[in-house]
């Protein structure tokens, strides 16, 4: 790898201080390596680091996913699920990559989203890790049906409904209760959000699978304007008679990885420094 794009989330870096030693290391060794903001990314990059925490890296994904370039994550947070390196291995694990190339790119499956209003698409976007149906505001639950395929699955009453990647299953599905997935697995995890049942399940599903909701507003009942979003960025109105259509993307996100340590030591690592 000869060319590298740095993208830095200049919250967590605001002097460039990780980002300048970073850059001045690529460059010792010969490479040449662009800063995000003083060009756009180049067509020959071999490389994007990112900078920042998971958030970073999801936009950066969603950004960059028709560029096809893998992305390589230094976590400037507290904790980080996609990030490979932090601020003390940057460098040194850098170090492994040019002397003897990643130990693998994973390919990790996104999501597809096309909200409906009226029958016509009004927003469209991916998602890395979750596309999330909320309430806008306010306290009150959303109705909606969910359809698999074209066959009604289920009707809820709840604070929302995340649609999560196996990427994804480490974020807000987990907080929601729902399943741990190893990230390289291609299927969908359908979480509710504080359901109003007395059973609170998620529902896996193949990555194959269409998925349909409609938000729903029972007669005599107020409307409650809810939101869908797409890693927790864009945010597109959702109204009473919409339907959102999920499916897995034709895309994916190509992640290095530098070591072999397996999914299962990482996920204990992280859950024992929580």
């Amino acid at each position: 790898m000869n060319r590298f794009y740095i993208i830095t989330n200049r919250e967590k870096d605001p002097e460039l201080t990780v980002t300048g030693k970073i850059k001045r290391f690529l460059e010792s060794q010969g490479k040449v390596c662009v800063l995000n903001g003083d060009a756009p990314i180049p067509g020959d990059t071999d490389c994007v680091l990112v900078l920042g925490g998971d958030g970073t890296l999801l936009q950066a994904a969603r950004n960059l996913v028709w560029k096809d370039v893998p992305l390589l994550g230094v976590n400037l947070g507290t904790l980080g699920y996609l990030a490979e390196l932090d601020i003390h291995s940057a460098l040194g694990g850098l170090k492994e990559l040019l002397e003897s190339g990643p130990s693998v790119v994973e390919e990790r499956m996104m999501l597809k989203g096309s909200v409906y209003h009226d029958g016509k698409m009004v927003c469209e976007d991916i998602a890395l890790n979750d596309i999330l149906i909320g309430r806008k505001s306010g306290f009150k639950v959303i109705r909606f049906k969910v359809y698999v395929d074209g066959e009604f699955l289920n009707a809820y009453a709840a604070d929302g409904m995340i649609v999560a990647t196996p990427t994804g299953s480490t974020a807000y599905n987990l907080s929601a209760g729902g399943p741990i997935v190893e990230p390289t697995a291609s299927l969908i995890v359908l979480t509710p959000i504080a359901p109003h049942t007395m059973i609170n399940r998620s529902i896996v599903l193949s990555a194959k699978s269409q998925i349909k909701l409609e938000l729903v507003v029972p007669p005599g009942r107020a409307e409650v304007e809810a939101t869908v979003g797409f890693d927790s960025d864009n945010q597109c109105p959702f109204q009473a008679g919409d339907y959102i259509e999920i499916q897995k993307a034709m895309r994916t996100t190509k992640i290095l990885k530098l070591n072999r340590i397996g999914f299962l030591e990482t996920l204990r690592h992280k859950m024992s420094a929580e």
